[in-house]
């Protein structure tokens, strides 16, 4: 891989790829020294002009135990408060020697203007961009939910005949365009539930099933529900009455819970508003996968990065 941009363009051999690889790193983080030489002398840099706890201290955990030198850089207080461009920030972080970049921007298509730009040579890792994709959290979910499935013997297997039902805000998450693509690259049957003001526009386009009721999402069946934040900074109109009555219409409490299927599993891409979008009951049930999604992130940030760095220089060696 050159970069991670999207997973609407990601093969379905490069997203098993990447999977296998992620399956490789989580058997060395059960080990007592986590920490590989694999990247040692290549340098990471985390450039966030949103705020993203979650998501920049998982990539740097994953650079981190692969041995890179990690920068992290933050828009705020930083020269881009000052008026820096993307390309004169960019350009600074090529004259560092910087071998990849993790960015995480709010403007939709800015990873995509990194990296076709002559402005830097290093890969790029699109960590969230606007409300385009956010294409690791897609990954690390399907990771999750091939491991539930499958177990030990998950190794090689894509998620053909499985259904995820996916819950929530979906106009404005990037997590949710991310995962429609890459489960339907790898066989699965997605449905999205949303209240009607929440769904996109061009959803007739995506590989999706719509409905508006979850108590008949949840009837109908499903093995993986992802219940989506509301993400109540980025909305600027009026797209529900009140958050007590999205949460009785389309909040997984604990009665819907119970009506689940026995093997379905809950998911939250986090960071969760609990009693909205979803229940304390369902967020700390057995059936959640909210802290497995978390150390699932780890290794599958560890396989982009070595896919990026070392291992596209094992294969430049092999071509020699």
């Amino acid at each position: 891989m050159r970069h991670l941009l999207d997973t609407q363009t990601l093969g379905r051999e490069d997203a098993l790829r990447i999977l296998d690889v992620a399956e490789d790193m989580a058997d060395t983080q059960r080990r007592e020294v986590k920490k590989l030489p694999t990247l040692r002398g290549k340098t990471v840099v985390n450039l966030f002009f949103e705020d993203s706890t979650r998501t920049r201290i998982s990539f740097e955990a994953a650079a981190k135990r692969l041995s890179a030198d990690v920068i992290n850089f933050s828009a705020k207080g930083s020269s881009v408060s000052k008026g820096e461009s993307l390309q004169d920030t960019a350009q600074t972080l090529q004259a560092m020697g910087a071998d990849a970049v993790v960015i995480r921007h709010g403007a939709s298509g800015a990873p995509r203007t990194l990296a076709t730009s002559s402005w830097i040579t290093a890969g790029v890792v699109n960590a969230g961009d606007g409300t385009h994709e956010h294409p690791t959290q897609a990954l690390l979910d399907a990771f999750t939910i091939r491991k539930r499935t499958f177990g030990a013997h998950s190794r090689g297997r894509d998620l053909a005949g499985l259904r995820v039902t996916i819950v929530g805000d979906v106009l404005h998450s990037r997590v949710a365009r991310s995962n429609v693509w890459l489960l339907h690259t790898l066989g699965a049957d997605v449905t999205l539930v949303a209240p009607p003001t929440l769904v996109p526009q061009d959803v007739s386009a995506w590989p999706v099933r719509v409905l508006y009721d979850l108590d008949e999402a949840i009837a109908g069946g499903c093995d993986a529900l992802m219940m989506l934040r509301i993400q109540l900074e980025r909305m600027n109109a009026a797209y529900f009455p009140t958050e007590r009555e999205y949460s009785r219409r389309w909040g997984l409490d604990a009665t819907r819970l119970a009506a689940l299927g026995t093997d379905s599993m809950v998911m939250h891409p986090g960071p969760m508003n609990r009693g909205l979008e979803i229940s304390a009951d369902a967020a700390d049930s057995p059936r959640s996968t909210v802290l497995e999604q978390v150390t699932n992130g780890v290794s599958v940030r560890m396989a982009v990065l070595y896919l990026l760095l070392a291992g596209a220089t094992d294969e430049r060696e092999n071509d020699k």
